[in-house]
């Protein structure tokens, strides 16, 4: 069974930054395409980023610049480095993993993804 287990959320001022690490329980996981999520109180689930096997990254275009996300094979673990937060990236953050997809495929549904972490809370105060 697929694990993902989230850790790195906390409190942090407007400005500061943190790092999110979603370590998972097989290899094979880590070998699909791999996103963050973040889901504010009422309202939607949003995608934050995507790293595909052949490590191509997207990002959700208002957090380009800020966010960088990232994957360590060896370790079993991706990343989501956080820079500049505002309180508007306030929210649980989440870690998927798409399995069985081809090299580059990536999206930003949820639905899309077939493994999830159970998520780790941001909160930015201004």
């Amino acid at each position: 069974q697929v694990q993902l287990v989230e850790s790195g959320g906390g409190s942090v001022q407007a400005g500061g930054s943190l790092r999110l690490s979603c370590a998972a329980s097989r290899y094979t996981y880590v070998s699909g395409s791999m996103a963050w999520f973040r889901q504010a109180p009422g309202k939607e689930r949003e995608g934050v980023a995507v790293i595909t096997q052949d490590g191509s990254r997207y990002y959700a275009d208002s957090l380009k610049g800020r966010f960088t996300i990232s994957r360590d094979y060896a370790k079993n673990t991706l990343y989501l480095q956080m820079n500049s937060l505002k309180p508007d990236d306030t929210g649980t953050y989440y870690c998927a993993a798409a399995t069985g997809v081809y090299v580059g495929w990536w999206s930003f549904q949820p639905g899309e993804y077939n493994a999830w972490g159970q998520g780790t809370q941001v909160t930015v105060s201004s």
